[in-house]
């Protein structure tokens, strides 16, 4: 019996320490379940910082992510609420046998007590708790799940705003004023492969330096312009100056707008002179027309069908690089008629007007355009002392070329009533560019830039821009950039080429001639 008890004694201390090692389990088991539930919540929430982090695209990803976590955090929990449960089954059982085993020390018949400790001996034979493993079957470690999105951070971190780009430098030496063009060149302080396009903006004034706030102009917007340099072409420079400034674009945001640029505009801007023109060329400011009343007076009334033909200028095309002063006018602002007669009007067979600008220095250009039926005129330039009797290019004091399609076709260039051949078809426009200071006037044709020809001079008086027609044509210039056209008139012809076909329109024409030829001689 001793040997029993002592046996006995062993087991009940052995259950003790097993129910210590239980409890102790079951608490850290709690603790386990615990840690579980406190860092799957901190890993939750550092995940809800890190998808903050990443915006709605990573929803879908965190979601399942989550969920992940979650099915962790219930495998675990249930494995470790099934170990809790049944270490609480072993516990309770144990201590069943415990307080059995010690009841049983109390049992003074051996035989009942025998029968006990065999009953008790068979217990903890079966005893769950001697099969129960007490090693966790998980733990609380989660950092399998952990999330570390620095590396991510960092490439979002690389995605910012796009930077502004900076102002643009508009180089005034690169631009260049030229044939009612203006070309304007800039470039990037420091390059920027983020650039999209430019934004030009210009405006027309009369002052010089920086903009003024108070311009009454408005900026002209250019937008989507790719390279650094771009050509405003057909303008009409009715302006001293024009301003300009250009920003760049990215794919977000416009930067700011560079310095702006002042440049000036000169252009040769001259009306018909009438004061001195031909008494059978009526010549407003901007307007020419034949007149056979030449002299007479407005009250002179002719029978039948009054000829006319006009002239007409505004802001002629004009080349300039040099920094000269504009030209000055020799009579500026509204002039009054002038007194038919005067001394230095052109008279005789010197069908002559000329402009009412002086060139006194610069590059000037300007452009004539003939109708196709016109037959003969004169374009170019004369002193102001060309004679009243003189013509284009038959003095010293005038420059000039000619076409004649009359009986032969002739196309020439004439100077101090020298004439020199010109192997050249007659062009649709004929530019005409002056080189005061360097002493050159060339001729062009305005569509292609052929040459055709170029007179090498030295001036040394103001010069005025000349037309001269023969006097069976009207000079017509209408107002579109200064182009000069020449209308033919038809009826002096039937006087003097008699044998030349009469069409039928030009009947009504050959009889006007004569009323005119009557009055005349009357």
């Amino acid at each position: 019996m001793d040997a029993q008890k002592e046996a006995l004694q062993r087991i009940i201390s052995t259950l003790a320490n097993k129910n210590d090692e239980i409890q102790n389990f079951i608490d850290t088991l709690n603790h386990t379940l615990k840690g579980v539930q406190e860092n799957s919540s901190n890993i939750l929430s550092e995940l809800d910082e890190e998808f903050d982090s990443l915006y709605s695209i990573l929803d879908e990803v965190k979601e399942s992510m989550i969920n992940s976590i979650k099915q962790e955090q219930a495998r675990k929990s249930q494995e470790l609420q099934s170990q809790i449960s049944q270490c609480n089954n072993a516990l309770e059982n144990s201590e069943e046998l415990l307080e059995f085993a010690t009841r049983s020390l109390d049992i003074k018949e051996p035989e009942e007590f025998s029968k006990a400790a065999r009953q008790i001996k068979d217990r903890v034979t079966m005893a769950s708790a001697f099969r129960l493993s007490l090693k966790p079957k998980v733990s609380d470690n989660m950092t399998h799940l952990m999330v570390d999105f620095s590396q991510e951070r960092q490439m979002l971190q690389t995605l910012k705003f796009l930077p502004v780009p900076k102002a643009p430098e508009i180089d005034p030496v690169e631009c260049l004023v030229a044939d009612n063009s203006v070309t304007v060149a800039w470039r990037m302080p420091e390059e920027d492969n983020k650039i999209d396009h430019f934004i030009l903006e210009h405006r027309k004034t009369n002052f010089d330096g920086l903009p003024r706030v108070k311009d009454e102009r408005c900026w002209e917007i250019i937008d989507n312009i790719k390279g650094t340099e771009y050509t405003l072409s057909g303008l009409k420079f009715d302006s001293k100056y024009m301003n300009f400034r250009v920003r760049a674009c990215n794919k977000a945001v416009a930067g700011e707008y560079s310095d702006p640029v002042t440049l000036e505009t000169k252009a040769l801007n001259f009306n018909l002179d009438n004061s001195s023109s031909h008494l059978n060329l009526k010549v407003e400011d901007t307007c020419v027309e034949w007149d056979p009343t030449g002299g007479k007076g407005q009250e002179s009334k002719i029978k039948g069908k009054e000829n006319k033909g006009s002239v007409h200028v505004t802001s002629l095309k004009k080349h300039t690089r040099s920094g000269t002063p504009s030209p000055k006018r020799t009579s500026v602002g509204s002039r009054p008629p002038a007194v038919r007669g005067s001394r230095d009007r052109f008279t005789g067979e010197s069908y002559t007007v000329l402009g009412d600008t002086a060139i006194e220095s610069g590059q000037h250009y300007w452009e004539v355009k003939a109708q196709k039926d016109c037959k003969s005129y004169s374009v170019g330039v004369a002193y102001k002392t060309l004679g009243k009797f003189d013509q284009l290019g038959k003095t010293n004091t005038s420059w000039c070329i000619h076409v004649n399609n009359w009986l032969q076709n002739t196309f020439s260039a004439k100077h101090n009533n020298k004439v020199k051949a010109l192997d050249v078809t007659v062009p649709e426009k004929i530019g005409v560019f002056c080189d005061f200071d360097g002493g050159q006037l060339s001729f062009y044709d305005a569509n292609s830039k052929q040459l055709l020809y170029s007179f090498k001079t030295k001036f040394t008086q103001p010069l005025l821009p000349g037309f001269m027609v023969s006097m069976f044509y009207i000079l017509y210039m209408p107002n579109l950039l200064g182009l000069v056209t020449i209308r033919r008139i038809f009826y002096f012809f039937f006087i003097f080429f008699s044998l030349s076909p009469i069409l039928p329109s030009q009947i009504c024409d050959f009889h006007i001639f004569l009323v005119y030829f009557i009055e005349v001689n009357a």
